[in-house]
């Protein structure tokens, strides 16, 4: 079922910023960026572990969270079918499964305090699969 910490996920106010005291100061290593259809940067990955990422976003994109830095954690399943099937038979709601913009499969899920839990499959075709060792 959970196989690990996919990523967690943070909006922030400048991207560059974060990416310099993430990348250059802290040496994690740069995975892959969102961009528009215009070419804007809008995200990226940055590499933390072998299958372990910080995903930051432009927070003025997303103006739901309302100057919330925190977004969700993500946790690696070994399998999004099977995954959500005992979710439910265990009285957890989740969202059915869908492939994300990322090539990875997702489903959401709430804890009890409102946290958001993203749960990712990773495919072949996954953006983080070159990242992964």
């Amino acid at each position: 079922m959970i196989r690990n910490l996919a990523h967690a996920c943070f909006n922030v106010a400048d991207l560059e910023r974060s990416l310099t005291f993430y990348r250059d100061g802290l040496g994690l290593k740069l995975a892959f960026e969102f961009r528009d259809v215009q070419g804007r940067l809008g995200g990226f990955y940055l590499k933390v572990g072998p299958r372990s990422f910080l995903e930051f976003f432009l927070a003025e994109l997303d103006p739901k969270t309302e100057k919330q830095s925190y977004q969700h954690i993500c946790l690696e399943v070994d399998n999004m079918a099977e995954t959500v099937a005992t979710l439910r038979k265990n009285g957890i709601e989740t969202t059915d499964p869908k492939l994300g913009k990322d090539q990875s499969w997702q489903a959401w899920i709430t804890d009890p305090d409102g946290n958001r839990i993203e749960l990712h499959a990773y495919t072949p075709a996954s953006w983080q699969t070159p990242h992964l060792s």
